[in-house]
């Protein structure tokens, strides 16, 4: 099935304006504090947006960007990274990658793996994310993560999931058999940080496909 076309209406970015892919409304937004952006599902809707008053829309649903006060700010430990994933369907499929927190610049991508799940998506950034700052000698910078129960299982040495092993998802639990061997093999400094999405809006490393 073809994906939907969407068009973003960016108000306060490095450019404003309406933009026709994901990737251009990243540009403007990238390394701008308390961006605001929107996705529309037609050309006329966006529009209507940007000419308007961005207050009409911006935070009427789950797709808005929350403005993140100067307050909340205050609280992010800015020099670290952040890892997310991103599922189509459940299961379905999933990627995942880690950035600069700060810059939000990609530091990995790895992806995409067919029949997984959301929560193993996240599960194999931590540990990717802890295995790069090993990797890097950055031995106490802090990692950020939005997922408890990923960061549980990381805690634990092992994933939880009742997603069965098949010849389509095999090449993925190999990764995640690599994962769980490493957290059992290496000692790791590094603070594992819970992002708080309700206060600062979505992890820098999200895929911005809500």
């Amino acid at each position: 099935m073809a994906k939907t076309k969407k068009y973003y209406v960016v108000w306060e970015g490095n450019n404003t304006g309406i933009f026709d892919s994901w990737s251009e409304c990243q540009l403007q937004i990238k390394g701008y504090p308390n961006a605001r952006y929107k996705s529309f599902k037609t050309k006329e809707e966006a529009h209507q947006a940007y000419n308007g008053n961005y207050q009409n829309y911006y935070g009427s649903n789950k797709k808005t960007k929350p403005v993140i006060s100067e307050a909340a700010r205050a609280d992010i430990v800015w020099n670290s990274i952040a890892v997310d994933a991103a599922c189509s369907g459940n299961p379905g499929v999933m990627e995942y990658r880690g950035v600069d927190t700060k810059s939000a610049d990609e530091l990995f991508r790895v992806g995409p793996f067919r029949r997984g799940t959301n929560n193993i998506g996240e599960f194999l950034a931590l540990v990717h994310g802890l295995a790069y700052l090993q990797e890097t000698k950055q031995y106490d910078l802090p990692i950020y993560s939005d997922s408890k129960i990923a960061m549980g299982w990381v805690k634990k040495r092992k994933i939880n999931t009742k997603l069965e092993r098949t010849a389509i998802n095999d090449k993925m639990f190999k990764l995640i058999a690599r994962g769980e061997q490493w957290l059992k093999s290496n000692q790791y400094a590094n603070p594992i940080l819970k992002w708080n999405t309700k206060e600062w809006g979505e992890i820098p490393a999200d895929f911005g496909r809500k």
